[in-house]
Order: structure tokens, then C-alpha cells, then sequence
């Protein structure tokens, strides 16, 4: 294993354009569309990251043709339907491990789906059972719920054309089941009883079906504990697809502007969207950023650490910000209470219990409750931080860098998941010869902001 690298301290406060690769998300949803269609597709903005990478070689074992033409361009030629069985690998991508195995479920061929070792701890369960509803058949080949497991279809419209998936410990297997629908052959009722997290990734989903043409709508039971949709069969239509930038990715450039007292540049940012990134433009001004939106991009200018409050904030709809945000408060002047995130223990690793170990091993204070983290800062000093293989947690530790002198990160490779160029834009943010500078003292017994 190389080296842990050392996160570079900023000599003075950030002042930096960064133009943030593709949505992986929306990477993700273009190219399963796109290889599904009715005719060839070009996608413009695509991610290059390990993630997509992953994706993009299983559509192909499933009979598509993903070419890349350069400058984050992809041009895809659909597979023909029902998909080729084969050897799908995973990694530690969670669109591959969960978007997949429906689309495969379609074919009576065999697929094996398996991954990273440690992508072996993620659910599966609720969204597998889901497709032996519709007639798969579903092998484990080690803990049942879980990776590596052999799946065959074909699956069919369910009795009374209602198909249900529980999605309170990911919204991917809404989404899953969704992207799958118009393709199994017949109107289609998909609903997910209880409590979803993380909706915004569901409204990209939906949003991306009626961009390529598929007819769904959204059926009012007058429920608040179900949500139905009622999607149409059709192949999506080939054509053009833009990625926008990454705004969650773009979150640890805006906290280096936030805890530096500098600013950050992000173009092309969108004026509407259904990222979840989007978010930090409420959770950021609410904490004394100064945001500016206009039609080259979003700009904040951050009030540096100690200057800022902490937040009270139910983080349910956007819980991929959660390890940003947390590397934020570590840095206010008050305590900070971020719930609603139960579900981030089955994400890449268990964010948090991660979060609140890797603060405290910094010398701050961090709490988990049932469903999130309470956060009191603290002067934090040099330390050695985890990365548990998530790419969240390595940017967590390089965010603390920037005010900490002697932080280190075990695995900043880990990036590469989602931001290959990571560390290269980090090197251009901050100066390489600085020593850093004192935050003002943070005052732990104020009380938290509401």
C-alpha cells in the first residue's frame, strides 16, 4: 500500500476557479438509457471515474457498445434485448451493483454479479426479493442479501401489474426498479411503502425516463406512507444526452472556501436541477456563506473557520453531503446535529461511525445518535485519517488538512471512485509552501443553532 499522503495546509485563504467533472449519477442513468435504446446515443459532460468506467464495461458484457471519443464523450450503440448473461464486476459501485441486476433479470441467460470484498457488507436484499417477486431466480454464492450472487430471469408483469420494492435503506432500488420498468412488457405500478431517503436521486431518475421519452406518471393514493408510479412500456429514444458538473463533488471545494475564508468558483453550475448537490447552496448560506448564482456558475466566499455557526439540519433528501458537511462543522463555533442518516450506515462503509471516529482521532468531538451525528468542535490536531476505501471519507480528511497541520489520509487513491483528478485539483487550490493558519477559537458551549 503507498504511502498515507499529506494533505496540504492552505497558507491563506483559497481564491480558485474549479471546473468539477460530470455527475456520476446522471452518468449513470445516461448510459443504462442510452445502452437500452432504440437507437444510438452520444452523451456529453460523462464522468470518467472508476464508477462509470465499471458501468459502462457491464452494459458491454450485456451486449452494448460504449465508445469513448474523448473530452468526456461516449457514444453508445444500444444492446438488443433481452441482454447477454456473463460476469458482471461491481467494484465498489453501488449504480453497477444495484441498476444492473434488474436489466440482467430480463434475460433467461445467467448473470454473476460480484464486486470488491468489501462492497460484500452493502444491502441488496430488499431489491433482489423484489425481482423474485417477478419471477427471477436469485443464487447466493456467500451471505444472503449480498454480493456475489447469480441472477436469471426472465421476469414478467406481476399479478395485477403492481411491482414493490422497500427502499428505506437505499433509493437505488426504487430507482432500479424503476429504470427496468418500461422494459418488462406491459404497464407497470412501481411503489416504495414507507419512508424513502435520498428522493432527489429519485426525481433524476424520473426525470431522465421522460427526457428520453418514456411516459410515466405519478399516482395519488392519498397515502403519505406509499409512493406509486405508473410507467409505460417503451424503448428510450437514442440522441443526445449533457451531463451537468458533479455538485456533490463540488462540495469539498466549496468547504475549502468555507473554513479558509476564501472563495471558490464552480462554472456551469445549473440553475435548476435534481441533484442532491444542489443542496449547498441552503446548508451553506444558512451557515454565513456569501452564494452568488448566475450564468457562468455559483460563486462563495466562505467566513473561515470559528466565524461560522454551526447547522441543525435534517440531511434525509441529501445524505451523500453528510461527510463535507461534517468536515465543515468540525470547524464552526457551535455544536452541530445532523440527522435523518440511518441509511449511511450501508453506503461504501459505515459513514457514521467513520465520521465520528475520524473527528475524534483529530482530537474534536463526535457523537452518533439513531440517525445522525451531533458534532462539537473542538481544536483539532495532526492525525493519520481513514479513508475506509470511501471516497467521501478521503475527501473528508483533505477538507480538515486545509486548517490542521499534520492531517494525513491513509488512501486519498480512493478518490478515483468519483474524481480521478481529485488530487490534482486539491494541489491547485491550496499553496504548497504555506504553514497554515490558527482558526479563532471555537466557543463549544454556545448553543447549537437552530
Amino acid at each position: 500500500m503507498s504511502a498515507p499522503w499529506l494533505a496540504p495546509l492552505a497558507a491563506s485563504p483559497v481564491d480558485a476557479t474549479v471546473e468539477v467533472p460530470g455527475s456520476k449519477s446522471i452518468t449513470a442513468r445516461a448510459l443504462y438509457l442510452a445502452a437500452v435504446a432504440d437507437s444510438p446515443s452520444v452523451i456529453h459532460g460523462a464522468l470518467d471515474a472508476r464508477d462509470t468506467r465499471l458501468f459502462a464495461d457491464a452494459l458491454e458484457v450485456m451486449g452494448a457498445r460504449v465508445e469513448d471519443a474523448g473530452a468526456g464523450t461516449l457514444r453508445v450503440a444500444p444492446m438488443t434485448l433481452p441482454p447477454r448473461g456473463g460476469r458482471i464486476e461491481c467494484g465498489l459501485a453501488g449504480t453497477v451493483m444495484r441498476f444492473l441486476p434488474p436489466l440482467a433479470a430480463l434475460s433467461p441467460e445467467e448473470t454473476l454479479f460480484d464486486g470488491d470484498e468489501q462492497v460484500y457488507a452493502r444491502p441488496l436484499g430488499p431489491l433482489l426479493d423484489a425481482l423474485v417477486r417477478m419471477g427471477a431466480t436469485v443464487t447466493y454464492h456467500g451471505e444472503r442479501g449480498h454480493l456475489p450472487f447469480t441472477i436469471q430471469g426472465p421476469i414478467h408483469t406481476p399479478l395485477g401489474a403492481q411491482a414493490w420494492v422497500d427502499s428505506s435503506s437505499s433509493s437505488q432500488f426504487l430507482s432500479a426498479l424503476l429504470l427496468v420498468s418500461p422494459l418488462v412488457g406491459d404497464p407497470l405500478f412501481v411503489s416504495a411503502p414507507g419512508v424513502v431517503p435520498s428522493m432527489p436521486h429519485v426525481e433524476m431518475t424520473l426525470a431522465s425516463l421522460a427526457g428520453v421519452g418514456i411516459d410515466l406518471e405519478v399516482v395519488d393514493e392519498g397515502r403519505a406512507d406509499l409512493a406509486t408510479w405508473h410507467i409505460f412500456p417503451s424503448r428510450p429514444h437514442g440522441g443526445e444526452i449533457t451531463v451537468e458538473p458533479d455538485l456533490s463533488n463540488a462540495g469539498p471545494f466549496l468547504a475549502a472556501a468555507m473554513v479558509t475564508g476564501g472563495r471558490v468558483r464552480i462554472p456551469a453550475w445549473p440553475a435548476a436541477t435534481t441533484q442532491a448537490g444542489d443542496a449547498w447552496r441552503a446548508l451553506l448560506g444558512h451557515m454565513g456563506a456569501d452564494i452568488t448564482l448566475d450564468e457562468g456558475g455559483l460563486t462563495l466566499r466562505g467566513p473561515g473557520a470559528g466565524n461560522y455557526p454551526g447547522i441543525k439540519a435534517t440531511m434525509a433528501e441529501v445524505g451523500e453531503l453528510t461527510p463535507t458537511l461534517a468536515a465543515i462543522c468540525a470547524y464552526a463555533s457551535t455544536p452541530s446535529h445532523l440527522s435523518g442518516i440511518a441509511h449511511l450506515r450501508g453506503h461504501e462503509t459505515d459513514r457514521l461511525a467513520a465520521l465520528a471516529a475520524e473527528i475524534n482521532r483529530a482530537g474534536g468531538q463526535a457523537e452518533e445518535t439513531e440517525d445522525g451525528l451531533v458534532i462539537t468542535p473542538l481544536p483539532l490536531h495532526g492525525a493519520q485519517i481513514r479513508s475506509y476505501a470511501d471516497h467521501r471519507m478521503a475527501t473528508f480528511g483533505a477538507i480538515l488538512g486545509l486548517v490542521t497541520p499534520g492531517i494525513t489520509v491513509d488512501d486519498i487513491a480512493c478518490t478515483s471512485k468519483t474524481l480521478p483528478t481529485f488530487e490534482a485539483l486539491w494541489a491547485s487550490l491550496v499553496s504548497a509552501d504555506g504553514q497554515g493558519f490558527a482558526p479563532e477559537a471555537p466557543v463549544s458551549s454556545a448553543r447549537e443553532e437552530e
